[in-house]
């Protein structure tokens, strides 16, 4: 499954998903977000069990902001609608793949 470019107006329907959520805040400045971008990509692309989200803060302040996203790449896990984890740095797919299976 893609990944789906999260924003204010699809955000709704995101966090109604019945899948485990998992969102990756990032901008295009970042270093670290360019190196935890393709993994998010794979596990997307890997594991259609789950909804994979981007959302650039630089064009969703709002929504980087109701997150509390402080620094970035930023990656939250959902379900029905709740946060259940949040890491904050660049991590490795392993280290991302156990925060969704928790």
């Amino acid at each position: 499954m893609a990944v789906v470019k999260v924003n204010a107006n699809n955000f709704g329907e995101i966090k109604a998903s019945e899948k485990k959520v998992l969102l990756d805040f990032y901008a295009d400045w970042c270093g670290p977000c360019r190196m935890v971008s393709p993994i998010v990509d794979e596990i997307a692309n890997e594991h259609p069990e789950y909804l994979v989200g981007k959302i650039n803060v630089d064009e969703e302040e709002e929504l980087a902001r109701e997150f509390g996203v402080m620094s970035i790449p930023m990656l939250v896990v959902m379900e029905k609608g709740k946060i259940v984890d949040k890491a904050v740095g660049a991590r490795p797919k392993v280290q991302i793949l156990a925060m969704l299976e928790d």
